[in-house]
């Protein structure tokens, strides 16, 4: 393993925000068999005073989970120099065959965790936490996911060894590459950029839709989170093409780098902001009927359909001005 301050950093936050987590999850069983806000026994006074303690818990650990997406892949971006052929994060996390399963998780996590955020967040301003015992479900589910993530990370590191022989992005983000990678880059421009700018489009629209009639919140729930993974195909098939101005270069990393202003980072936050705002919104929909939160939901709902729409405008915003003032032309496909 490479002795690296991020990598450090990373192992410690996981380990502890399992730690966190695992105690968390023995409190919520206790909350799931003996919670009962009508009660006024020794127990169920316990239970709340302690509910304060654990939910602050489990918002520090889900908010380090939130940034250690962004810690992973910058630590692995910056790793590539250790790595015979690595240009990037695509070479480093093509080192073991942990480092894109650590990847996937840290994004599933990253919705997971923020969602639970938002669910307790509605929760605590309620006077009867009608939530509680749904969002302690939910941590119960989200638990072994963040155990699992941590347990690929550290074997991940693990197998990290200075000089090992990598492949770079080029041989990877290829339209000769096998699998998934190599089929979306051979897929013609035009069509892809037509999927792109209606499930934009689509978002942008039912999110307005749902913002001023209270209407069609599911949908734009669903749109929203397909879009995120549209956004991130597109982002592979041409709009990299237009950051590196370069008609073969489709590495999805690159763009985190310093020569191109660090741009990466400011569009996957935008793209995971809209995701999660877009369901947290279908995730509070389920509990709008709950008497204590008919009021509460609303405002909070509209509040994270704006920060969607935004989130997801701004990224359309800011590929499409590339698009037109990048010297690099895209023709013929």
């Amino acid at each position: 393993m490479i002795l690296y301050p991020p990598i450090i950093a990373l192992l410690l936050g996981s380990f502890l925000v399992s730690m966190m987590l695992l105690y968390s999850a023995s409190f919520a069983i206790k909350i799931l068999r003996s919670w009962d806000i009508k009660s006024g026994s020794e127990l169920q006074l316990g239970l709340e005073r302690k509910t304060y303690l654990i939910s602050t818990i489990i918002g520090y650990a889900f908010g380090f989970q939130l940034i250690s997406f962004f810690l992973f892949i910058y630590t692995a971006d910056d790793l590539c120099v250790f790595f015979v052929g690595a240009m990037c994060a695509v070479g480093t996390l093509h080192v073991d065959p942990f480092g894109y399963p650590t990847l996937i998780m840290k994004i599933l996590n990253f919705l997971l965790a923020g969602t639970w955020l938002i669910v307790n967040y509605t929760d605590n301003k309620a006077y009867d936490y009608p939530l509680i015992r749904k969002k302690y479900y939910l941590l119960l589910l989200i638990t072994p996911f963040v155990l699992a993530e941590t347990v690929l990370q550290l074997l991940y590191f693990l197998g990290l060894h200075p000089n090992i022989i990598t492949s770079c992005c080029g041989s990877l983000f290829s339209a000769e590459a096998p699998g998934a990678a190599g089929g979306l880059i051979a897929f013609p421009s035009i069509p892809m950029k037509i999927v792109f700018y209606s499930g934009i489009a689509a978002t942008l629209v039912s999110g307005a839709f749902f913002y001023r009639t209270a209407r069609g919140g599911y949908f734009f729930s669903l749109l929203s989170a397909l879009t995120f993974f549209i956004s991130i195909a597109a982002l592979i098939s041409f709009i990299s093409l237009y950051f590196y101005e370069l008609p073969t270069h489709h590495c999805p990393f690159c763009i985190l780098q310093k020569e191109y202003g660090y741009i990466g980072y400011v569009l996957y936050a935008l793209l995971l902001s809209g995701a999660l705002s877009g369901i947290g919104t279908g995730a509070l929909l389920l509990f709008r009927k709950e008497a204590s939160l008919v009021d509460i939901i609303p405002a909070i709902t509209c509040r994270l359909t704006l920060a969607s729409v935004l989130a997801y405008a701004v990224f359309a915003a800011i590929t499409t001005y590339q698009m037109i003032f990048s010297n690099f032309k895209l023709e013929g496909y």
